[in-house]
């Protein structure tokens, strides 16, 4: 399993969905210093390597979640929320829908 934060520029891929929230988080925090928002979209599941590049359905889906992004807003889908329950990562329900299998999206808001 692998975690992604994809957006318009790049990817990464964790191997917890609680280290994408924590690395996406830190980014936004450090990057507001200087004024530059990101958006980040996370969310988990299972991934094709590809040279320097993911692919497959999660993927995709982590990309449609990002392309939801306000600035300087970290969004998950409910997969990712359902897993990391019992974390102390706050959430706020968004009620938007990825068009795919990760249903609602939520919002970061911190821990």
């Amino acid at each position: 399993m692998a975690s992604g934060i994809l957006d318009d520029d790049g990817n990464a891929t964790f191997d917890s969905p609680g280290r994408a929230v924590e690395c996406a988080l830190a980014i936004r925090e450090t990057l507001k210093a200087f004024d530059i928002d990101v958006r980040a979209g996370i969310h988990t599941g299972e991934i094709e390597v590809r040279g320097d590049d993911v692919a497959g359905p999660a993927a995709h889906i982590g990309a449609r979640v990002s392309a939801l992004a306000g600035p300087s807003e970290v969004l998950v889908s409910s997969t990712v929320k359902d897993s990391v329950v019992g974390s102390s990562v706050e959430f706020e329900e968004r009620g938007a829908r990825t068009k795919g299998r990760a249903g609602l999206v939520a919002s970061v808001l911190g821990h």
